[in-house]
């Protein structure tokens, strides 16, 4: 089975934006492409968020639940909390739509919150009001503690998570033979339902609901509401605050009522909780942890035309008006909840599976080293730490290097001064005079032979210290006819040009470096095969003189013979001569040869 995120690299573009943004950098670098390390990943979907080319791809599981939809007698809707701030003011047509697709109810996941809450008050109670657990709410965090702080594993709370333990509740009262899809903003949770199959079944995001409204034709605005959707079994209470940050906390009879509570503290976003793992303490309170920033409602496919704030809003007044409506709200059995605190994970047929892995491989200083120098990096100074390989520091990208998630090319500077080391040992080595400027005509680079040409120094003199110091200089300082640089800046088609530069005959070639930035302009010299034309020229216009003289002498006999050998002659000349425009600056400038 494809996992819940992967990556389509025909769209991949080598950006390193998912590696800048995935909070444990389980990104590999392969030939190119930015592919998702599955035992890596914590299923946050912030590389999905971030790609520029949507190769992030989240798995597809509408087809599934639709065909579970069909094959089943009864199929549940677990429905996350947070769809009261993802389809405000469309609330009870969201519930009519979701039944008009064919499942036979709704229920709220937030009544598993409700159990789940009921069970740590218990454990608490039972401990004098101390409980230094890690909440299991948000599947990213478990992933998390599992992959990345395997110490911290035996910290999860020993009970299922929300997800898990409603779909344990509705399977306990209606039967194991249902089936249950649950709806919500978040991708891990499709990993949830593959490691613990049936609890729930499939889990489809917000975005795929629209498509399955989509494909059915059903428009929320249009819904006819006025008969109200009843949840199965019950309406869940003030644990619909959950997906905010701290409504874990507040849902709890015991730590609910204090404003300060020192038992029980709440945070959201990966890199803060990566902050208090590592430096956790068995005797810490109890944490409530969310993956993602301000808690669900911000889950990675959740409405982001909305504000945190207008979210976090929706679900408050969501939440207050059932709790002054005077309707009476799911309350837990308390023999449910007991099973569930001494069953834990065995409750869902098996037990929670524990993890040695420690992706955080050490490697020795002399390693380190060795991959810096791989990297170009053999001072301190050359540690840039610029971030354009997608790591804070050159040294953590080093120790990617060494662990194979990355490659040598996402070094921008290494790659940089490479590239720039080949142009610069290039425009040395080529036995033409070269000069690169930029859209303002100053040089931006070039080579000695161009000084040579065009620098009216001694050539003794002339080293590549020079080329530094000519780089950002005017190009009219150096050539006269700088404004065919301007011209050919914008051509359709680069021309090639011959001229007379003082004893020299050049021929000028123009190639573009980078579209509208920058242009090079190469000068062969041609002086030689020009000069022994010249001379032939020089020449066939002696034996013009010559004859012409002649045929003066004999010009009452030959008559009209004359003229027709001075013509022929003077035709000769014009087959060896070099047309050309001159100027008053002691060059000229062949016709244009489109190349």
């Amino acid at each position: 089975m494809v996992y819940p995120v992967y990556t389509e690299t025909t769209y991949c573009r080598d950006c390193y934006k998912c590696v800048r943004s995935c909070p444990v950098k389980a990104i590999q670098i392969k030939d190119g492409s930015a592919v998702i390390i599955k035992d890596r990943c914590i299923f946050c979907g912030k590389c999905v968020a971030i790609c520029p080319n949507s190769a992030k791809k989240i798995r597809s599981d509408l087809s599934r639940a639709q065909m579970l939809v069909k094959s089943k007698k009864r199929v549940i809707c677990s429905l996350a909390p947070s769809f009261a701030a993802e389809f405000q003011g469309h609330e009870d047509a969201v519930l009519s739509a979701i039944i008009s697709l064919g499942f036979s109810d709704i229920s709220e996941t937030a009544i598993g919150a409700t159990i789940v809450s009921a069970a740590i008050d218990m454990y608490a109670n039972e401990h004098d009001g101390k409980c230094s657990w890690i909440s299991t709410a948000c599947p990213s965090v478990v992933e998390l503690v599992r992959k990345y702080y395997p110490e911290a594993v035996n910290r999860l709370a020993k009970v299922p998570s929300p997800l898990q333990t409603h779909c344990a509740y509705l399977r306990s009262i209606y039967g194991n033979d249902i089936g249950i899809v649950f709806i919500g903003p978040c991708i891990a949770k499709k990993n949830e339902a593959d490691t613990t199959p049936g609890y729930p079944d499939i889990a489809i995001t917000f975005d795929e609901l629209r498509s399955w409204l989509k494909e059915e034709r059903i428009d929320l605005d249009s819904i006819d509401t006025s008969n109200k959707v009843a949840f199965a079994p019950a309406k869940a209470g003030i644990a619909t605050l959950y997906p905010v940050e701290r409504g874990q906390i507040v849902t709890s009879k015991i730590w609910g009522e204090k404003p300060f509570c020192r038992d029980a503290l709440a945070l959201s976003g990966v890199n803060e909780i990566h902050d208090v793992l590592a430096q956790g303490r068995d005797n810490d309170p109890f944490l409530e942890l969310l993956g993602c920033e301000g808690g669900c409602i911000n889950g990675p496919v959740s409405d982001k035309c909305k504000s945190l704030a207008v979210r976090k809003n929706a679900i408050a007044q969501f939440t207050e008006s059932r709790i002054s409506s005077g309707e009476k709200l799911f309350e837990p059995k308390e023999e449910f909840v007991r099973e569930v605190l001494d069953k834990g994970y065995s409750i869902l047929g098996g037990s929670q599976p524990a993890s040695d892995t420690n992706f955080n491989k050490k490697f020795s200083e002399e390693e380190i080293k060795q991959a810096l120098l791989d990297l170009g990096k053999s001072t301190k100074a050359d540690e840039l730490n610029c971030g354009g390989c997608g790591y804070n520091t050159c040294r953590d990208m080093a120790i990617a290097y060494l662990s194979g998630m990355a490659e040598v090319e996402m070094c921008v500077t290494k790659m940089r001064k490479e590239a720039q080391s080949k142009v610069d040992m290039l425009l040395r080595t080529i036995p033409n005079a070269v000069v690169i400027v930029n859209r303002d005509l100053n040089i931006a680079d070039c080579n000695i032979n161009f000084l040579k040409i065009f620098g009216d120094m001694d050539e003794s003199l002339l080293d590549d210290s020079m080329l530094s110091l000519v780089s950002g200089l005017p190009l009219e300082r150096f050539v006269p006819f700088y404004e065919k640089f301007s011209d050919e800046f914008y051509a359709q088609k680069r021309n090639q040009y011959r001229l007379h530069y003082k004893d020299k005959f050049l021929r000028v070639t123009f190639f573009l470096v980078e579209k509208n930035r920058l242009l090079g302009a190469m000068f062969d010299d041609i002086t030689s095969p020009t000069v022994k034309r010249e001379t032939v020229v020089k020449k066939a216009e002696d034996v013009i003189q010559k004859s012409l003289e002649t045929v003066q002498q004999i010009a009452s006999l030959l008559g009209e013979n004359a003229a027709e050998t001075e013509i022929m002659l003077n035709s000769l000349i014009d087959a060896f001569s070099v047309h050309s425009d001159s100027n008053s600056d002691g060059f000229t400038i062949d016709d244009e040869v489109e190349v």
